[in-house]
């Protein structure tokens, strides 16, 4: 009996946890980083305060645990669509559309994740996931060279910079909560060239 108790206290309390990890999600997705509390994550999640902090020790721990999730669930949708092409060019214009389709539909999520200020525990979350995207376009590029659609450079040194520059080129216009209609295309164009894809 005492086992069937445990695991129903352990499925409670993962619900709850998971309750409110949605809760911060959603308000960063409204409001983003500086918009978030503690207080209104438990309001959210229907919860007392120190309910969260039962979970949570700080609101850095919540936080850096919410870009995790958040963070993953974004190269996952990368990766998924990259995965669909076949040519190194499509895979780029994959990750560049769904990368930047989904920053523009959240923006305000989409620059926490990418370059608002944040805590320090929250800021090494963002660091794994820009390696995260980095490492998967290294994967492309190494794979372009290997077929001859790209010429020989350094895979990782490519992706890490061209991580960089679609962050930079990004946090402009999500600050401002605008993007120009070319601004994909554009990405995708830069991408091309730098990566040295023939056209």
């Amino acid at each position: 009996m005492a086992y069937r108790s445990t695991d129903r206290v352990k499925a409670r309390l993962s619900a709850s946890r998971q309750r409110i990890i949605t809760a911060a999600l959603e308000i960063m997705a409204q409001h983003g980083y500086a918009g978030c509390s503690v207080a209104a994550v438990a309001e959210r999640a229907g919860m007392a305060t120190g309910s969260v902090y039962s979970h949570f020790p700080t609101k850095a721990d919540l936080f850096a645990e919410v870009f995790r999730i958040a963070s993953q669930r974004e190269v996952d949708a990368v990766t998924r669509a990259a995965a669909l092409e076949t040519t190194m060019a499509d895979r780029i214009t994959a990750v560049i559309e769904t990368f930047a389709g989904r920053a523009w539909k959240s923006p305000r999520l989409a620059y926490a994740l990418l370059a608002e200020p944040v805590d320090p525990a929250v800021d090494a979350e963002r660091l794994v996931f820009r390696r995260a995207y980095a490492h998967a376009i290294a994967g492309y590029v190494a794979e372009g060279v290997a077929s001859g659609e790209l010429p020989c450079q350094d895979p990782d040194l490519t992706a890490t910079a061209l991580v960089g520059a679609l962050g930079e080129a990004m946090v402009g216009p999500l600050a401002a909560g605008v993007a120009g209609p070319d601004t994909i295309p554009g990405l995708i164009t830069f991408a091309h060239r730098a990566l040295g894809v023939s056209t």
